[in-house]
């Protein structure tokens, strides 16, 4: 039993580019190959997957390659290449490659597995010079919100993931967005797109447009990506007769980001780091303006949640100012202070004892 080496492996070495992740797949059955190669195994629930010899097989949707490459995803993926070296491929393929086109590799891609919007959506923010092929919009447009509602969370979950850590991670959202693909999923970014984002000699694009503009800007920390998807979603919370005006939406944020986190199964750590940003951002951008027990109260709230880098490139992002120096530099002395070995072991104490030799240390600066 033969095996394909299949999708995107065969797609980075056509484009010069060193694979990272090896998918094979072979005529035939699941069982039958399980009972040539008793030393696989299977993985997963809902995919027939098998792990041989450290490589991910699975059969061919079809009776063979080129059967399976017309139910792939997007042309560019739609690649196998056999041992012989012998190329099977979508007939739109080479050219989508060559001229750098995301492209659905059937009429019924995106219905057969609607996860896949999601897909071409990071693939988009992966190689944001790629051109989206207007069929993709019309398929994804096509699919109803139940189709999308139902997907698995842990899926969507793993493309965002995957997303924030893109070189142009905005333009995921971007992308689904034009295919009127945010809810539910993304819900709240829905409606924060027709909400502006301030009074106009601050903002000049919505709060969607703010926020994804703030994630391309700190692109390369998924953590700060995420911190800057999440810092603004309370506005949308805002009563329309306060426009353009966002008075406390800080708090409103709160809930926000913990309920986008929940949703999409990410970590602990993500749902902290979004709660952060929308509860301080605000108080980040200000922080030259504050006085030493507020400057220090966020600095240690921002350190002791482990979200120092992360959390201040957000801020210098979102402010236009290189805030993030003062603030770190800071935080340094901040963390050379050293509390007396009599003030140690006192509980509330020993912590307002520190706290004060910060803000006395802070006022020196």
């Amino acid at each position: 039993m033969e095996l394909y080496l299949v999708g995107g492996a065969v797609r980075d070495m056509l484009l010069g580019r060193t694979p990272t992740e090896l998918d094979f797949a072979f005529a035939g059955d699941l069982e039958n190959f399980l009972s040539l190669h008793p030393d696989a195994r299977r993985v997963g629930k809902s995919v027939h997957v098998c792990l041989w010899h450290g490589r991910e097989c699975m059969p061919f949707r079809g009776a063979g390659p080129e059967e399976d490459l017309r139910a792939r995803d997007l042309t560019i993926n739609a690649l196998a290449l056999d041992k012989a070296g012998k190329l099977y491929m979508h007939p739109q393929a080479v050219n989508d490659l060559q001229q750098r086109i995301l492209r659905p590799a059937s009429p019924t891609a995106f219905a057969d597995d609607p996860t896949r919007i999601f897909r071409l959506a990071r693939f988009a923010a992966y190689w944001p010079d790629w051109r989206i092929d207007k069929s993709a919009f019309e398929q994804m447009r096509a699919l109803s919100y139940t189709e999308r509602a139902t997907l698995p969370a842990e899926r969507v979950g793993r493309e965002v993931l995957k997303a924030l850590a893109a070189p142009a991670p905005g333009r995921f959202f971007r992308v689904l967005a034009q295919g009127q693909s945010l809810a539910p999923w993304f819900a709240e970014l829905e409606k924060a797109d027709s909400i502006p984002a301030g009074p106009r000699q601050w903002h000049s694009n919505s709060v969607l447009g703010h926020s994804l503009r703030i994630m391309d800007t700190v692109a390369g920390d998924s953590l700060a990506v995420w911190m800057a998807l999440c810092h603004d979603l309370g506005k949308i919370l805002t009563d329309p007769a306060l426009l353009p005006h966002h008075y406390g939406h800080e708090k409103g944020g709160i809930a926000l980001s913990l309920e986008l986190a929940r949703r999409l199964r990410l970590s602990t750590r993500f749902a902290k780091a979004g709660v952060l940003a929308a509860s301080e951002h605000m108080k980040g951008g200000m922080y030259t303006t504050l006085r030493p027990g507020t400057r220090r109260d966020l600095l240690w709230r921002v350190h002791t949640a482990g979200f120092d880098q992360a959390f201040w490139r957000l801020v210098d992002a979102d402010s236009g100012s290189p805030i993030s120096s003062t603030a770190l530099a800071h935080l340094a002395v901040l963390l050379d202070v050293r509390l007396p070995k009599d003030w140690h072991n006192k509980g509330e104490a020993s912590a307002r004892k520190l706290r004060e030799l910060h803000c006395q240390a802070l006022a020196r600066q």
